[in-house]
């Protein structure tokens, strides 16, 4: 498909450039950090918001008709940060904060000018809201500049909240706080209530003082406007560039007690040919505030029947594909399980779905126990877990892991991690690993700039080779230029058993040069055009895997549809035969090109979707991929999300064809009660399945749970029925 010219462009250009990686990027990274240190103070304090008194109840309606409210200092407007950063916003935005020893209550006021034009159609909990219109609010109780929480609102009061990773590149949205919020909308726009209990966070005792920000955005007209640091180079999550909320009272967690116990009843037929069966138990998360910085919790016969099922995806890869945690008693604190610096899902040190789930089969817990908050200036985390036996599968198990991390210099942080036990019941399993991360958002005056390395050994019984890893990386991520390169080291024995490496015995090269322009004539508002390429070798400098991802075309117009073309030089080479569902590929090395061409309609219609069609070569033939996402909201009452994949694969080898579809119909009766079907169909394992799943939020500390899963196969061109459950959950906290 391509010379040995494509080949020495696209490889050895790669593997020059990166001669003694380990040596040339540490001291890249210590030369970029000393510079960075001599410009990492701010030039202008921080705006801030001196907090009112919650002398009496709110009233929780979206309306701020309170007198408390008018007696509290407001932000009075926010500023424009895109489509131009500094400017003046299309509407007004005012922001007051009232609390008192046991509660925070945030008002904001969003005028707009032509109400009916808003955009907001969810109501769900925990929907993606960047697509509607929505204030969000940041908290850091640390005062740390590195975490914090996400608190959303829509003008339908859907809700949506996540923790802030460390250093604020992003967030994890499993996270599920107790809290409510409540929106009115009028003749002269939208205003919400969002109340959050004291024991919902965890803060830093003796401060009168907490990073806040608020963002609004305006999405006919893809606007986003921030109270600090409005400018497109600084997320909302940098709470390093935050604001400051003051005067906070002495906040009290009272015993700082939550009991949450939880029934679950059901049943159903777990195969096909199988007598139904019924369960019935019980469990209990307690957890203890150690202080208001500090929790340790406890789970017994931990349950997670209400937790949504993984989505479908195809692999045409030879490693195994990564999903997500979404449990919610691991969710609690992960942010300072988080490890290294950009690693992603190439080397996770722990990954705590190895805790319960083994093969894909659930494996019961019988006793969970967590430590996380913070000391001072150092983070703490620490999980230990007790699986039940399962015959035929794993014994019971103890697992651990232990994470520590201390804040140093403005934004920065140097950690430890450790890990012990195997789920599969191997002797000897540990890993232990430190990571430093250097990070300022006043790099030069007023960039961002972060640089990385980590290092992890491991050891399990049965071993053999080299059983170390690590990585370097340096990042310049910024709205107009965003530059990085990173390189990670992987022995050939690395395979912790509470982690996730898909790849070990290699080295892996990953740099991209992203230029992304505003041009202001009118029509187009942002270009984007990429350059990244990624080479893989083995542990011996022998290439294995490389792509050079080219996005000449990537544009982002003003009515915010989209268009985007791909030129992706690839190439695979392997000792060993690769099944790729159901033809053989035979081992050598291929090389050859592929194109993507993509076009996305703008999310603020009822009616949105994107379509892909990525096609050209592969292996020894050709691949054809066509996606198509996307949602419908006919109503505030129904919303449609769906999804498509076909791919046609035409190899010397053989054909294939794989199709994957999934449906999600919703309904959303109120913020507090919402439906959801979840319909996927996938070729691979022949199978349809659904998962329906009602939740109604009776009160903020109680939800009841209906789940029903029914799966049927097709089997000889006919649809047999394979297996279904139904369950009904109810769970309370009761806190002191």
């Amino acid at each position: 498909m391509h010379s040995n010219a494509v080949e020495k462009c696209c490889v050895q250009a790669l593997r020059t450039a990166t001669v003694r990686w380990q040596a040339v990027l540490i001291v890249t990274i210590l030369g970029f950090c000393g510079r960075a240190a001599d410009a990492s103070q701010p030039t202008s304090p921080p705006p801030e918001l001196r907090i009112g008194m919650l002398s009496e109840a709110i009233h929780l309606d979206g309306i701020l008709d309170e007198p408390a409210w008018t007696a509290a200092p407001a932000i009075d407007d926010l500023t424009m940060s895109e489509p131009r950063a500094g400017g003046r916003p299309s509407a007004r935005t005012r922001i007051r904060v009232l609390a008192d020893a046991r509660t925070i209550v945030i008002g904001i006021v969003c005028e707009d000018p032509e109400p009916s034009r808003i955009v907001s159609f969810t109501k769900q909990r925990d929907a993606v809201l960047d697509s509607e219109d929505h204030v969000k609010v940041v908290l850091d109780t640390f005062l740390d500049g590195r975490s914090g929480y996400i608190f959303e609102v829509n003008p339908a009061g859907a809700r949506y909240d996540a923790l802030i990773n460390p250093g604020g590149a992003d967030a994890n949205p499993e996270w599920d706080g107790i809290w409510d919020a409540a929106t009115h909308r009028d003749e002269h726009g939208w205003s919400a209530e969002i109340w959050i209990p004291i024991q919902t966070l965890g803060f830093k005792r003796g401060l009168t003082r907490w990073h806040f920000n608020v963002q609004r955005r305006i999405q006919r007209l893809q606007e986003t406007d921030r109270w600090a640091s409005a400018r497109p180079d600084w997320s909302i999550t940098q709470t390093s560039r935050a604001g400051v909320l003051t005067g906070l009272p002495d906040f009290s967690v009272g015993l700082g007690l939550t009991v949450r116990p939880s029934a679950v009843t059901g049943g159903g037929i777990p195969a096909a040919g199988s007598p139904a069966d019924g369960e019935a138990h019980a469990s209990l998360d307690v957890l203890q505030r150690l202080g208001p910085n500090m929790n340790a919790s406890a789970s017994f016969n931990t349950d997670f029947a209400e937790t949504e099922v993984d989505t479908r995806r195809t692999n045409l890869t030879r490693f195994p594909l990564f999903f997500p945690e979404k449990r919610t008693f691991f969710l609690e604190g992960s942010d300072i399980f988080h490890f290294g610096l950009a690693l992603d899902e190439r080397v996770l040190p722990f990954f705590s779905r190895r805790i319960g789930l083994v093969a894909g089969a659930q494996v019961p817990i019988a006793a969970a126990t967590k430590i996380n908050g913070r000391i001072g200036d150092a983070s703490l985390g620490a999980v230990f877990a007790r699986t039940r036996t399962v015959d035929g599968l794993v014994p019971g198990a103890s697992l651990a892991a232990v994470r520590i991390k201390q804040n140093v210099l403005g934004e920065s942080s140097i950690g430890f991690i450790g890990t012990a036990g195997d789920p599969t019941g191997v002797k000897d399993s540990w890993l232990v690993g430190s990571d430093f991360t250097y990070q300022t958002s006043h790099f030069s005056g007023d960039k961002n700039l972060r640089a990385g390395v980590s290092a992890q050994v491991m050891n399990r019984a049965g071993a053999v080779g080299d059983q170390t890893a690590t990585a370097a990386r340096i990042d310049y991520p910024n709205d107009l230029w965003a530059l990085w390169f990173g390189a990670t080291r992987i022995g050939d024995a690395f395979q912790p058993s509470l982690g996730f490496v898909p790849r070990p015995g290699t080295y892996s090269y990953d740099m991209g040069v992203d230029y992304s322009p505003r041009p202001h004539n009118g029509w187009l508002r942002q270009a984007f055009p990429q350059f990244e390429p990624t080479l893989v070798t083995d542990l011996h400098g022998r290439w294995e895997s490389y792509e050079v991802f080219t996005a000449p075309v990537n544009w982002r117009f003003e009515s915010g549809d989209r268009v985007e073309f791909n030129i992706v030089p690839e190439g695979e080479r392997f000792d060993a035969t690769f099944d790729l569902d159901g033809v053989a590929i035979p081992p050598r090395a291929y090389q050859w090109l592929r194109y993507r061409l993509e076009a996305s309609s703008a999310a603020k219609r009822r009616f949105s979707a994107q379509a892909t069609w990525r096609f050209g070569g592969f292996y020894s033939g050709s691949l054809d991929q066509f996606l198509l996402v996307g949602s419908w909201h006919p109503s505030g009452l129904i919303s449609v999300d769906f999804s498509g994949e076909r791919d046609l694969g035409r190899l010397k080898e053989g054909s294939f064809t794989e199709t994957l579809a999934g449906v999600r119909l919703n309904l959303n009766v109120s913020p507090h009660l919402q439906a959801s079907s979840f319909v996927q169909y996938d070729t691979t394992s022949a199978s349809l399945g659904t998962n329906s799943r009602l939740r109604w939020t009776l009160t903020p500390v109680s939800d009841l749970f209906v789940i029903y899963n029914h799966n049927v196969r097709d089997v000889a061109d006919r649809w047999r029925f394979d297996s279904n459950q139904f369950l009904v959950k109810f769970q309370y906290a009761l806190r002191y």
